[in-house]
C-alpha cells in the first residue's frame, strides 16, 4: 500500500516509483479514462513560495481530473505565525481532501502531513522537489525509452533539485553525476543514502567538481538557477563562483551526440545555460514542464481517489492503471 503522502522519492520503495510514472505515461496518454476520477473531491494549494508551474499544473490538473483547487496565498495563511501548521492541518483535513504545500522548510510539510489526516503532497521545500523530479524521469522515459543506465549529469548547485534528480535516479537505477563548485556539493546523508539504494537497483552516485568529466559521455544534461527562492543576497557571488558551470555548447559537446537537455525552469539564461542550448533541438525543457501536469495528475490519482468509487471513468482509469503494470 502506497504511503498517505507524497513528502520525498525517499518514501517510496523503487517499484512504486515505477508505478507513478506508468500511470502518469496513461494519464498523458488517456486522459480521458480519469476525467471524473476526482469528482467533488478539493486541493488545498498553499504557496509560501510564488510558482507558473506549480501553481498551473495543480490547478489545471485537478479540473482535468474533475475536481477542484482552492489557492491559498503568503498573506491568507502565513503559517506557523498568523497560525500554526498543527491548526491549519486540523482545519483544512475537514474541508478538503488533499493538501499541496510549497514552502520553504521541509519540516513544515513533514509537519502537516503529521497533523493531517489527509494526503500532503510536496510542492517544493528548500530541501526537496519531488514532483519536478517524477518530471524529469518521465521526459527521460519519453525521449529515452528507459531510465536504468542513462548517464544523468547535473551541473550546478546541490540544491533541493539535485537531491530530488539523485533520489529518482537512485530508485530507478541511473546512473547520476553531480557537478558542483567546491563548497556547493549535495548534503553527505542525501549521498550516502542514493548510493545504498544504488545496491539494490544497479544504479551509481557520483558527486564531483569536474563539470566535464560529469558530462563526459552523459545520456542527459541538466542545470538551475545558481541561486535559488531565498538565496537573492548571495546572486553576485554566486555568478563568479558558478561561471565555469555554465551549460554552453562546448560543455554540451562532452555528452553524447544524442545527449538531451532539462532545466526544470525558471531559467537565467546567460547564466547556467546559454540560449544555443536551450534553444537547441537537443532541449526537451518545455516537454519536461508539460510533464510536470502528468506526473502530479498521476500523484494525486493514487493519493485522493476512493479506491471504492464506483463512477465508470474512474473504474476504467483504476483498470487502465493496473493493467499497465501487470
Amino acid at each position: 500500500m502506497l504511503p498517505k503522502d507524497f513528502l520525498s522519492i525517499r518514501d517510496f520503495t523503487p517499484q512504486e516509483i515505477r508505478y507513478f510514472l506508468h500511470v502518469a505515461c496513461q494519464v498523458k496518454a488517456k486522459p480521458e479514462l480519469f476525467y471524473l476520477a476526482l469528482k467533488g473531491k478539493t486541493l488545498a494549494m498553499i504557496f509560501e513560495k510564488p510558482s507558473l508551474r506549480t501553481r498551473v499544473t495543480f490547478d489545471v490538473g485537478m479540473e482535468q481530473l474533475g475536481g477542484h483547487s482552492v489557492y491559498l496565498s503568503p498573506a491568507e495563511i502565513n503559517l506557523g505565525k498568523r497560525e500554526s501548521v498543527h491548526d491549519v492541518a486540523k482545519n483544512l483535513e475537514r474541508m478538503v481532501q488533499g493538501i499541496m504545500i510549497r514552502t520553504f522548510a521541509h519540516e513544515i510539510v513533514v509537519e502537516m502531513a503529521k497533523h493531517a489526516s489527509i494526503p500532503v503532497i510536496n510542492g517544493l521545500t528548500d530541501y526537496s522537489h519531488p514532483c519536478q523530479a517524477m518530471a524529469d524521469y518521465l521526459t527521460m522515459l519519453e525521449v529515452k525509452g528507459q531510465v536504468a543506465g542513462l548517464k544523468v549529469a547535473y551541473i550546478g548547485d546541490g540544491n533541493n533539485v539535485a537531491r530530488s534528480l539523485l533520489f529518482t535516479g537512485a530508485q530507478l537505477g541511473a546512473n547520476v553525476w553531480v557537478a558542483t563548485p567546491p563548497g556547493y556539493e549535495p548534503d553527505a546523508e542525501a549521498v550516502a543514502w542514493c548510493r545504498e539504494r544504488c545496491r539494490e537497483t544497479h544504479g551509481s552516485c557520483t558527486v564531483t567538481n569536474d563539470p566535464e568529466m560529469a558530462c563526459f559521455g552523459a545520456d542527459v544534461l541538466y542545470t538551475d538557477v545558481w541561486a535559488s527562492m531565498g538565496q537573492e543576497s548571495e546572486a553576485s557571488h554566486r555568478r563568479e563562483v558558478f561561471l565555469p558551470y555554465q551549460v554552453n555548447a562546448k560543455l554540451l559537446g562532452h555528452a553524447k551526440p544524442e545527449a538531451i537537455f532539462l532545466h526544470c525552469l525558471p531559467a537565467h539564461r546567460g547564466e547556467e545555460v546559454t540560449d544555443e542550448v536551450i534553444d537547441s533541438r537537443r532541449s526537451f525543457v518545455f516537454q519536461q514542464a508539460e510533464n510536470r501536469l502528468h506526473a502530479q495528475k498521476a500523484i494525486m490519482l493514487e493519493l485522493m481517489s476512493d479506491k471504492t468509487e464506483s463512477a465508470s471513468q474512474a473504474v476504467a482509469g483504476r483498470e487502465a492503471m493496473q493493467e499497465l503494470v501487470r
